[in-house]
């Protein structure tokens, strides 16, 4: 499995609104594109200096359902962003390879 992590730091003035568009439009827009599996929005619990960190998780069946991903769709999706918070986002982007998971506990 490949987990494709993208961090973003978000100017705090905007963190709500770009949050709510994060789970109303663009994580499902990335979820249609059937690349990936899951996905997972986790809040960095770190302090930044005028802004809000998180970690959107996309996990990938496979490399090549990655690189499907990053051929076909992402630079639209990835310009729909930019466009939108255009000077109000730091991001940058981590490919990781899933070598072990176990089941969570009390779900």
């Amino acid at each position: 499995m490949i987990l494709y992590n993208v961090t973003v730091s978000i100017d705090e003035s905007i963190e709500s609104e770009w949050l709510t568009w994060m789970k109303d439009i663009h994580i499902p827009e990335v979820m249609e594109t059937g690349c990936f599996k899951e996905n997972k929005i986790c809040r960095i619990l770190a302090e930044e200096e005028g802004g809000k960190a998180y970690s959107i998780q996309y996990f990938a069946p496979d490399m090549e359902t990655y690189i499907r991903y990053q051929t076909e769709f992402a630079p639209e999706l990835q310009k729909s962003h930019s466009t939108k918070y255009a000077g109000r986002f730091a991001a940058f982007r981590t490919l990781l390879e899933v070598v072990h998971a176990s089941e969570q506990l009390g779900n």
